[in-house]
């Protein structure tokens, strides 16, 4: 199993308290933990714990807008690239209206190269409606924000994989757009009749059975999305299901899900971080703390490294490979994380 790190930008309130002038340090630091932790003890032959970094695509704080900061996605892609050496970097997930699409590959092939050819491109269709029309975009219906998916990750194919793009589409029109130089990245099977060609691994976000998952069954390296064990399953098998239609092998496509993280050596430790979560959202949403606590509560990777390991081996066995982890104390407290490397992530990285 891999496993990638959330890093706090302030969208979920993770950099409240900390002053704008040293959050940019806060962000930076952890980055470049996440470049070069280890798993378990530093003995000869130990590996990295993370094997990418994570940003989300939000411009207004959940679980409600304030004015706590939010950093923007694709301006931290530019500066982790710039100040890591090894990790991968990606974005869970971009929102494919908040820019054009062809402006949006050449960004991501520009911020590929910039950081030697690690980058992640997540996508998806959006959903939060505050900031959609906050920032003029208006609020499509679902199946016009997933048509514009579907156009926009054509677009961004044919960006990295030829260099230019064309299409006339309902949601998106570009004519000749170049992207050059494309990512450094060289994919297997993303060319003319399986070769290979420059690209971006592609991380379809979102579980709809109908129209997302066809999506993903037709572009995706990789997918994520219900990270718990029975809707993970189905999703799975949903998109199995898409794959067969159109003849692609399942197999192809890594399927990950998204974590938040309450780790404690014992379970009165897990209490206290959860504790702290809700003294911690209290501060600047007290009407949503309540419910946020028991969103963190009852999710698969809250306990003890014991109790977090078994649940993360029923979900390898049911498929899940690639586990993208939240530490909603991460600015301020990094003994979670570093349990997590020391007693979790060396029993499933084998």
């Amino acid at each position: 199993m891999r496993f990638g790190l959330f890093i706090p930008q302030g969208w979920r309130q993770d950099l409240v308290g900390i002053d704008p002038s040293e959050q940019w340090e806060t962000m930076r630091s952890l980055a470049r933990h996440a470049d070069t932790a280890l798993a378990g003890e530093r003995l000869p032959g130990a590996r990295h714990a993370w094997e990418s970094a994570w940003v989300y695509d939000h411009f207004h704080t959940v679980p409600e807008p304030t004015g706590e900061a939010t950093h923007e996605a694709w301006t931290l892609m530019a500066a982790f690239a710039a100040s890591t050496e090894r990790v991968r970097l990606g974005q869970m997930c971009t929102c494919i209206a908040y820019r054009n699409p062809a402006y949006l590959a050449k960004v991501a092939a520009t911020v590929d190269i910039v950081s030697g050819g690690r980058t992640e491109m997540g996508i998806g269709a959006g959903w939060y409606e505050h900031e959609w029309r906050a920032y003029g975009y208006g609020f499509p219906g679902a199946g016009a924000r997933l048509g514009a998916l579907d156009e926009g990750v054509q677009v961004m194919e044919q960006m990295w994989r030829t260099g230019s793009a064309t299409l006339d589409g309902t949601y998106f029109q570009v004519d000749g757009a170049l992207c050059h130089p494309q990512p450094l990245q060289v994919l297997d099977g993303v060319g003319p009749e399986g070769t290979s060609a420059p690209s971006i691994p592609l991380w379809i976000a979102g579980g709809g059975e109908k129209k997302t998952l066809r999506i993903a069954a037709q572009h995706a390296q990789y997918t994520n999305f219900d990270g718990r064990l029975e809707g993970f399953t189905h999703k799975s098998e949903v998109l199995r299901g898409h794959c067969e239609a159109i003849g692609r092998p399942f197999d192809e496509i890594t399927r990950s899900s998204n974590y938040n993280v309450v780790i404690g050596a014992t379970e009165a430790d897990v209490e206290d971080r959860l504790r702290w979560i809700g003294e911690h959202y209290a501060k600047t949403v007290p009407a949503k703390a309540e419910e946020t606590v028991a969103d963190f509560r009852s999710g698969p990777l809250v306990g003890t490294p014991e109790q977090i390991v078994e649940n993360l081996q029923k979900l390898e066995g049911a498929g899940m490979t690639y586990a993208i982890t939240y530490f909603a104390e991460a600015a301020y407290d990094r003994s979670g994380i570093e349990l997590f490397e020391r007693e979790v992530i060396p029993a499933l990285q084998g």
